[in-house]
């Protein structure tokens, strides 16, 4: 297992019973101070701070930021402490606890977390091992509890699972303990390169990482085979990582694609604010670039009256366009990213256009559609707006029969716990004839693939 990053959080052991301290001594911190550098960076924006749709949002974010690195105010001892029950443990390489060879395992746990690289949340499929000792077992629910303290503080992946695996060690002392992650981090494109690069951007950066402790330090040793294989037993396919071999360069798809440059003062300030309020000190060097990173995201979706360029649109006469209504061009699946202003945090998706083309007219094509997509996407947004405006724009161009479809994931439903990883939300526009003809609106969603938001 790595060694633990000092200063990040502060370890108390006291042998009399279990009490193990795994909390960040945060600095006072309060909504205000959150909200207050929120509204900074809508107006560095461009954007109205009291228009409707706003002017809540420095609250609601506050509020998520606060729930979703709540485990800075959270014990690893407040949990442990009357979960721990009197088994028969492995003793001298002889026990049955749990199973055969003692091991106990918990698969599966859905985690959530901010990458402290990029402050843009990542998703965690947790999977944890222990083998008891001493007569202790542990609830199981209580491994899920202790994974989700840690994952809810800014974060790396190995880190996560050193801190998980050193917690889990430290607090119940058993004769081992594994953990593995496999971590899916948003990878999300700016504004410029959607239109310079090819649309079939690959929106996920993975990593898996393991951390050992006790009988699990030996990577090769048998017990990790069995840990694996029960992983295996349920088709989870995983294959061992070396943490350190993990940790010599950072995974997040923002420290490579990043352009050097300044930022915003004003709003580099509000953030490292915001991440005072949360408990973390922005010197930390991990923290140091953060800041910057984010404003710079954060910049893709600032308030411009820029000019949507049409992409070489032709809207040309041609004789072989049979009656309206005979034929439904749709082009489905094209991606789309965008930031929720409620929260600040992303949501990304695929989007499905239906279309009957005015009689003598041209059907539009993708790379124009794509624009049309991108260009609303690119804005602080609600799906349900989005969706509105892709409609309305591709009917001004072919004279109203329009239907849009809009299926995204939402990592602030997720961040709050109101979602679980692979749902979606599906927002419909419907103009002209699909209005008033279910036949044509049956037509369209038929042809609509049965999976396509991609989940990682």
């Amino acid at each position: 297992m790595g060694a633990l990053d000092e200063g990040h959080f502060n370890v108390e052991l006291e042998e009399s019973g279990v009490n193990i301290e795994l909390g960040f001594e945060e600095e006072p911190e309060t909504v205000a101070a959150i909200e207050d550098a929120v509204k900074s960076l809508l107006q560095g924006l461009g954007e109205d701070i009291n228009r409707e749709g706003l002017r809540r949002t420095p609250l609601r974010v506050a509020k998520a930021l606060r729930e979703g690195t709540g485990g800075y105010r959270q014990k690893v001892k407040d949990i442990v402490q009357g979960a721990l029950f009197p088994e028969v443990g492995l003793e001298s390489g002889i026990g049955h606890a749990g199973g055969v060879g003692g091991l106990v395992i918990v698969r599966d746990l859905d985690l959530f977390s901010y990458c402290e690289s990029c402050l843009l949340p990542f998703q965690v499929k947790c999977h944890v091992g222990y083998v008891p000792s001493g007569q202790r077992v542990v609830g199981l629910s209580k491994l899920s509890r202790v994974a989700d303290i840690f994952a809810k503080r800014l974060q790396d992946p190995q880190r996560l699972a050193d801190e998980v695996c050193s917690a889990l060690q430290h607090g119940i002392k058993p004769t081992g303990v594994a953990v593995i992650l496999q971590c899916l981090h948003v990878h999300f494109p700016n504004f410029e390169s959607v239109y310079l690069e090819s649309s079939n951007h690959h929106g996920w950066v993975k990593v898996l990482v393991t951390s050992g402790s006790g009988v699990f330090e030996n990577e090769n040793s048998d017990i990790w085979g069995d840990f694996l294989s029960l992983l295996k037993f349920r088709g989870i396919n995983v294959e061992k990582a070396h943490p350190r071999d993990s940790s010599t360069k950072c995974w997040c798809p923002s420290q490579a694609t990043s352009k050097t440059g300044p930022a915003n003062s004003g709003m580099v300030a509000a953030v490292a604010a915001i991440l005072r309020s949360l408990g973390e000190d922005p010197s930390r060097k991990e923290l140091l670039g953060t800041p910057t990173r984010f404003v710079k995201w954060l910049m893709n979706f600032k308030n411009s009256n820029l000019e949507m360029k049409l992409n070489g649109l032709v809207l040309g006469r041609i004789d072989t366009l049979k009656s309206i209504g005979e034929h439904i061009n749709s082009e489905l699946n094209l991606s789309f990213w965008s930031q929720c202003e409620h929260h600040l945090l992303p949501f990304h998706g695929v989007v499905h256009i239906g279309y009957i083309c005015s009689e003598g007219v041209n059907p539009i094509r993708k790379p124009l559609l794509q624009s049309i997509v991108h260009f609303h996407g690119f804005k602080l947004q609600v799906q349900e707006r989005l969706t509105r405006q892709i409609a309305e724009t591709v009917s001004s161009l072919l004279g109203g029969d329009v239907m849009v479809v809009v299926e995204a994931n939402h990592t602030c439903m997720i961040s709050r716990g109101i979602e679980k990883f692979g749902s979606s939300t599906a927002t419909v526009a419907v103009l002209g004839r699909f209005s008033t003809d279910p036949a044509a609106r049956a037509k369209f969603l038929q042809s609509i693939p049965n999976s396509t938001t991609s989940g990682g």
